[in-house]
């Protein structure tokens, strides 16, 4: 894979900040951040509970407006005098803790959603769901309700929604954080295997270091608020990752200098 000091960054930060406005004092969350992602990259936000990571992820995500800075997807500024630009949004997806699957739609219904509002054709629509049931493998569960699927495949077809309309970007907050142990080590080598087969570029955040050090290109290590780069780490190990890595020495010493680090910086 192409480097990311090598290759044009599909993601560019220039000295990003933000302050939230609360009924006592202004909040500085996030301080002057830089940082360049590369198309194609798998970069992992973490960092203490507070430093930043999600107000950071929704900014990317064209979720908040930055109070200062400068963030551009795909050559093209995302904010511009404090709105949204339409063409750098639809380069961008985003899969967030909780599926947010409309229960009233079927399983089908809710991944074609998107391409539904877009204006796509039905017939379109279907092939469309299908082929991303299919990549995701929920195969067969087209006419299910939500609650009839488990965690884990609800969390599937909310990966499907973000990908039904081809969006260069997939933004991921905490997106396996509240499934059981098992589960969420599945659903990390299924993301790998998705990410691998699609070539995007996406960013996770997560809690958890093991979870980070499977997944990563590189691990950027957020600072306590206002939150700001304290270090980034390149994850060099081959892919695709097996769980098995996780019990090797070098994954286990890089586990325990982001821990150390991590105490250091809380």
């Amino acid at each position: 894979m192409t480097s990311a000091k090598e290759a044009a960054p599909i993601i560019q930060l220039t000295d990003v900040s933000k302050w939230y406005g609360t009924r006592d004092k202004p909040v500085h969350a996030l301080a002057a951040t830089n940082l360049n992602i590369a198309a194609g990259e798998l970069v992992v936000l973490l960092g203490p509970s507070g430093c930043g990571k999600t107000t950071l992820l929704r900014m990317i995500g064209g979720l908040l407006d930055p109070t200062g800075g400068r963030i551009e997807v795909s050559g093209k500024d995302l904010w511009r005098n404090g709105e949204r630009q339409g063409a750098a949004v639809a380069d961008l997806g985003m899969v967030f803790q909780d599926a947010h699957l409309f229960p009233w739609f079927t399983i089908e219904e809710n991944i074609a959603l998107p391409l539904k509002l877009r204006g796509v054709s039905r017939t379109e629509r279907r092939e469309r769901a299908q082929e991303l049931m299919d990549l995701v493998k929920i195969t067969g569960f087209e006419k299910r309700w939500p609650k009839e699927l488990s965690g884990g495949m609800r969390q599937r077809a909310a990966i499907a929604r973000a990908l039904s309309y081809d969006p260069s970007i997939l933004l991921m907050d905490e997106p396996f954080g509240a499934l059981d142990a098992m589960t969420r080590d599945s659903m990390n080598v299924e993301l790998q295997r998705i990410w691998q087969k699609t070539g995007k570029t996406i960013i996770v955040v997560t809690h958890s270091i093991s979870e980070a050090v499977f997944l990563a290109d590189r691990i950027v290590l957020l600072s306590p608020r206002p939150g700001r780069i304290d270090s980034i780490y390149n994850v060099d190990f081959p892919r695709p990752r097996g769980l098995d890595v996780q019990s090797s020495p070098e994954f286990q010493a890089l586990v325990k200098t982001l821990r150390h680090r991590l105490s250091e910086v809380e």
